[in-house]
């Protein structure tokens, strides 16, 4: 599963003490590029969880509710990686 996500900000984002999940003690960052908290995990990746492998996608607006278009098949490494 792959897909195209529009970024809008530079530089890096410095993670503070702050950020930690409070009742959890972790930090989840986001890796599918929808969260609406980005750079942290919102949950919105679970719109992707039925993307095939081989194909990538591009979600209208980069937002996980907008619609989910095809925009190529995509030959390359194994997107087997964890996800929360």
């Amino acid at each position: 599963m792959a897909r195209d996500v529009t970024h809008t900000a530079h530089g890096p984002r410095i993670l503070t003490p702050e950020d930690i999940d409070e009742e959890k003690g972790d930090v989840a960052v986001c890796r599918c590029g929808l969260s609406r908290e980005f750079p942290f995990c919102d949950g919105s990746h679970r719109a992707t969880e039925d993307e095939e492998s081989g194909v990538v996608y591009r979600y209208a607006g980069d937002d996980p509710d907008g619609e989910r278009r095809v925009v190529r098949e995509h030959e390359g490494s194994d997107d087997s990686a964890d996800s929360r």
